[in-house]
């Protein structure tokens, strides 16, 4: 009754019709006034109207649905689930039965999950933890709730860790979530080794096992995915009579001579099973006649791609902008997109050789301003410091250096009167340099990479010509052999692999400073442009990260350069990234991958 009386009160005191008829407003009367007009926007009504719509929902008011779930009741506004969630829009607009009930009974919805997306339909907020986010995801997959789905796959992929990420695999999988798949087998494949070790692990299945071991992108090394197997076919009797098919899935040649014969070759499953013994003799043939290679090819025969390595990028040493020697470290952060000032090495080098086997970053040699070096640093980012190690037989700047199958090559080089044909292999475990067999040229400023299992040395020169000749070598036979050259002479160039592609950037040719890039394709055996960088560059470091190609540093041929270019093979273009900090150019360059986060 107050209510009434008080609306009937506000009648008699305000009667729009009486006012519309006493009152008019005079405006100059004049065309371009007439056509005058002016629109207002309120743009927090929207906001506004659904915070009071929440309210009264809360206080019951208005309703005209209740969903039912379990032994629990939600009631709200059809008109409002219809305007924010897909699922009850398509229910409420369309002739379905349910369009017309007061009363809906949902299944295969968590209730507890169902009040909060709710509530989220109301207010645009939702609590995601590690305690709801399971059913936050199917609820919201369910009701076609794209953002929320997202925002939960995005909290679970930042929480990914060796006991989870094969059940979240599944999870997304069953749920159609495509992009927290992707998430899931990019971190699968970054982490095998210590996934390898899981009880999820041994607890698949046949099929998604082979999926697993089949894909190029492990980060293992082909023991490691092999005792694998071994683990998980052991775990259970009954698997034996698939191990041949999973075994067909690791790639047997690309063990070595010595790991066949000591480890594979002896494995009781191998030698009772007639399938496991032909798998082995095909990768016995691989390495016993190597002139045969070409007609042994298959997909075992193909190193693992590794294409997507999200890491930090360590610029190592270089030049100031006067030219002198660097000791100066810093690191390029993908999740901050930043360079940062990092541990200094104890000495100081520019035209340092720089290489990452097991997650650490060794520094070979250099030149300190004063004479060139044969000592050899090496970065652990578990303890952030650097430790000398044994030094080379033989001094040298302007070297190469590579990474494969747990050793460092150091590849060529200056060593103060003339340009090294000379080639050293280190030994971490056992801290020993071992000179091997010489390269067919004297290289100083070429591009040294591990690729497609050998060691490729490209371009760089011997004091009186410049080279597009690239040679390779093969650590099985010990010999180098010439492959197909580049499609122009480069010293000073970038070198690097990704996706299976071989890459060559900047550099110098004997009068040009050079922003072309070309690719290798293994497959077909042949050179190509790609797209040139925007920035001259010789002396550039090119590593892969994150999917893409970093171009770091070098020279234009008037100043040293801080900045950074990043190629994508996709769009075939490159851009400009953030520039380093404390470096002008001449750096040596690695790449850190980020390490998984311990289970907690």
């Amino acid at each position: 009754m107050a209510l009434e009386a008080t609306i009937d009160q506000q009648n008699m005191a305000f009667n729009p019709a009486k006012l519309h008829s006493s009152i008019k407003i005079p405006f100059p009367k004049s065309s371009s006034i007439e056509n005058e007009y002016f629109v207002y926007h309120q743009a927090d009504l929207f906001s506004q109207s659904f915070s009071a719509i929440e309210g009264i929902r809360r206080m019951g008011k208005l309703c005209d649905v209740t969903l039912k779930v379990e032994n629990m009741s939600f009631s709200a506004h059809r008109i409002v689930l219809a305007a924010t969630v897909p699922y009850f829009n398509a229910m409420f607009t369309h002739d379905m039965i349910e369009s017309t009930q007061k009363d809906i009974v949902m299944h295969g919805i968590d209730p507890e999950a169902l009040e909060a997306l709710i509530n989220f339909a109301y207010s645009g907020r939702i609590s995601i933890n590690v305690n709801n986010v399971q059913s936050l995801l199917i609820g919201a997959s369910f009701l076609q709730l794209k953002w929320v789905r997202n925002a939960c796959a995005t909290f679970i992929k930042e929480r990914f860790h060796q006991n989870n990420v094969l059940k979240v695999r599944t999870l997304a999988d069953s749920l159609g979530c495509f992009g927290l798949m992707t998430d899931s087998n990019r971190y699968i494949a970054q982490y095998f080794p210590d996934i390898s070790l899981s009880e999820d692990f041994l607890n698949l299945n046949i099929s998604e096992i082979i999926d697993i071991v089949n894909k190029d992108e492990l980060q293992a090394s082909e023991e490691q995915v092999f005792e694998a197997t071994i683990r998980w076919v052991k775990q259970d009797e009954l698997r034996q009579e698939c191990f041949p098919q999973l075994l067909a899935a690791v790639r047997l040649p690309l063990l070595s001579p010595h790991y066949l014969a000591d480890r594979v070759a002896t494995e009781e499953l191998i030698r009772s099973s007639h399938e496991c013994r032909d798998l082995l003799d095909e990768a016995k043939d691989y390495h016993l006649m190597p002139e045969r290679r070409l007609l042994l090819q298959s997909f075992r025969t193909r190193p693992r791609c590794v294409s997507y390595i999200r890491g930090h990028i360590y610029a190592v040493g270089g030049l100031t902008k006067s030219g002198d020697s660097l000791s100066t470290v810093e690191v390029y952060n993908p999740l901050t997109e930043r360079w940062e000032l990092a541990e200094a090495m104890s000495i100081l080098r520019s035209r340092v050789g720089v290489a990452v086997l097991n997650n650490k970053l060794y520094a070979f040699g250099g030149y300190n301003g004063i004479e060139r070096l044969s000592s050899v640093e090496v970065f652990d980012p578990a303890t952030k410091s650097w430790n000398i190690v044994s030094p080379m037989h033989r001094k040298r700047s302007a070297l190469g250096a590579a990474a494969l199958n747990d050793r460092l090559y150091v590849c060529g080089g200056f060593d103060g009167v003339s340009s090294l044909n000379i080639v050293e292999c280190y030994q971490p475990d056992l801290d020993r340099w071992t000179i091997i067999t010489p390269m067919q040229k004297h290289r100083s400023a070429g591009g040294v990479v591990a690729f497609d299992g050998y060691i490729y040395i490209l371009g760089g020169h011997d004091g009186l010509s410049i080279f597009d000749s690239v040679e390779r070598y093969d650590t099985y036979t010990g010999q180098w052999l010439s492959v197909t050259p580049m499609l122009i002479k480069r010293c000073r160039l970038g070198v690097a692999t990704l996706n299976g592609k071989l890459y060559a950037c900047g550099g110098y040719d004997g009068s040009t400073f050079l922003q072309t890039v070309e690719e290798y394709d293994p497959q077909t055996d042949k050179w190509r442009f790609v797209a040139s960088m925007n920035v001259t560059r010789s002396r550039v470091a090119l590593v892969a990260n994150a999917g893409k190609l970093w171009a770091i540093g070098g020279y234009d041929g008037f100043l040293n350069l801080p900045t950074v270019e990043v190629y994508d093979p996709k769009a075939d273009c490159w851009t400009f990234a953030a520039s380093m900090c404390a470096h002008e150019g001449g750096v040596g360059v690695g790449v850190i991958p980020i390490q998984e986060p311990e289970v907690p």
